[in-house]
């Protein structure tokens, strides 16, 4: 898979901005704040209709277009070539009265968002995905949601229904503290929240064990096999257990070593998570809202043991991040068969010499690789040779 054209309108700060590429490395030099990271940006939001730094569609739109003109827009295009074939994504976004609209189209047919997603398969790596490991529990459900998105279609769309179960369940639970509905009104709730929740807790369950495999070989290699990398899932209940009916929350729903085995069917899990509903029905009444399920699930890092969540140095941080998103490299190509587009940006800052060649050797071992840098000589010179390089000024690449 690789992108074979791009073009961008009014996004961010490229005003014109349309370029042919080729299977392989790209790399893109510049000083900071030129666009290098922008361009990425586009092809991430291609991939997943989202954006890894913007809270609103409208922030994407090019300042000058949304101050000159009368129809502020922004449109981003690329042409991708798989192995079934070319697909076209195109996305623009338009400002109609207070509102900015979103139209997404296939092969110039319009789709929704779901449908769109998984098209052009992107790992992104920015350094700022130090946080995936130092952040929020919430940071890293969204990174395995993306990861999962992109190539299973039907993780895709029950996490949607999840999501609106999981709010109109709250809701009820609510209104059940105020005496307002009847409790045999939860059952419906909870048979939708078990039996969506138990593929969503399956499918990471089964993904982070395939992740971690990989992410041992990748993080050996990365630290000079100086340091041992585990990765773990730490649901809000261990998805292998069948609880008594009175079960009881703990005061730690999880710890650092669930069982390395893959998960259950999801009808036997979701069986698991309706008994221990039913022990905690009570205390959800109580607290108006769902404390079990995918949506408090949390995954690990550990280095010889240590979580490095909290223990961790800022390098050993890094190079657990990176190795989890090279890994997530692997996981797409055994999943849809094909290498999925690899974004990396700044990756070589705080690396030695010895990891920067581990890097680039992982990254010639892809179809295409978008990479970024303020200086040309963060990449050696046999590198720079095979690759397409762009000097990134201004929203505007030269060929070099």
């Amino acid at each position: 898979m690789h992108v074979s054209q791009l073009s961008l309108t009014n996004y961010r700060n490229y005003s014109r901005f349309q370029l042919n590429f080729e299977a392989g490395p790209v790399l893109l030099q510049g000083k900071n704040a030129q666009g290098k990271t922008n361009l990425l940006e586009a092809l991430y939001y291609l991939s997943t209709t989202t954006s890894p730094h913007a809270r609103a569609d409208r922030q994407l739109i090019n300042w000058s277009a949304l101050k000159d003109e009368v129809i502020p827009f922004t449109r981003l295009e690329a042409r991708i070539r798989r192995n079934g074939g070319t697909v076209q994504i195109t996305i623009t976004i338009v400002k109609e009265g207070d509102r900015f609209k979103k139209d997404i189209r296939l092969n110039g047919a319009p789709k929704r968002a779901m449908d769109a997603i998984g098209k052009l398969n992107t790992v992104m790596f920015l350094p700022e995905d130090i946080d995936l490991v130092t952040g929020s529990p919430g940071r890293r459900r969204r990174y395995l949601d993306s990861m999962l998105c992109q190539i299973d279609a039907e993780y895709c769309r029950t996490l949607s229904q999840y999501r609106k179960i999981t709010a109109q369940r709250n809701a009820l639970l609510k209104e059940l503290a105020d005496h307002r509905r009847t409790v045999d009104q939860l059952d419906y709730w909870d048979e939708q929240l078990c039996a969506h929740g138990a593929l969503l807790i399956t499918r990471r369950h089964n993904a982070i064990l395939e992740l971690d495999a990989t992410a041992r070989r990748r993080h050996r290699t990365l630290s000079d096999g100086l340091e041992g990398l585990r990765l773990y899932y730490a649901p809000s209940f261990d998805p292998h257990d069948r609880p008594a009916p009175n079960y009881q929350l703990p005061l730690v729903t999880a710890d650092l070593g669930p069982r390395a085995i893959p998960a259950p069917p999801p009808a036997e899990v979701a069986e698991t998570f309706k008994l221990k509903l039913k022990g905690i029905r009570r205390d959800e009444i109580a607290r108006g809202v769902t404390l079990l399920g995918p949506h408090r699930d949390d995954m690990h890092f550990l280095v010889d043991g240590v979580d490095i969540t909290l223990y961790g140095s800022r390098g050993q941080q890094r190079t657990a991040a990176l190795s989890a998103k090279l890994a997530e490299v692997q996981l797409a190509q055994d999943t849809i068969g094909e290498t999925p587009v690899l974004l990396l940006d700044d990756v070589m800052s705080e690396l030695d010499a010895e990891r920067r060649k581990q890097v680039i050797k992982m990254i010639d071992n892809v179809g295409q690789a978008f990479v970024t840098a303020t200086d040309w000589s963060d990449y050696d010179l046999p590198f720079r040779q095979r690759a397409q390089c762009f000097a990134v000024e201004g929203g505007r690449l030269k060929a070099m």
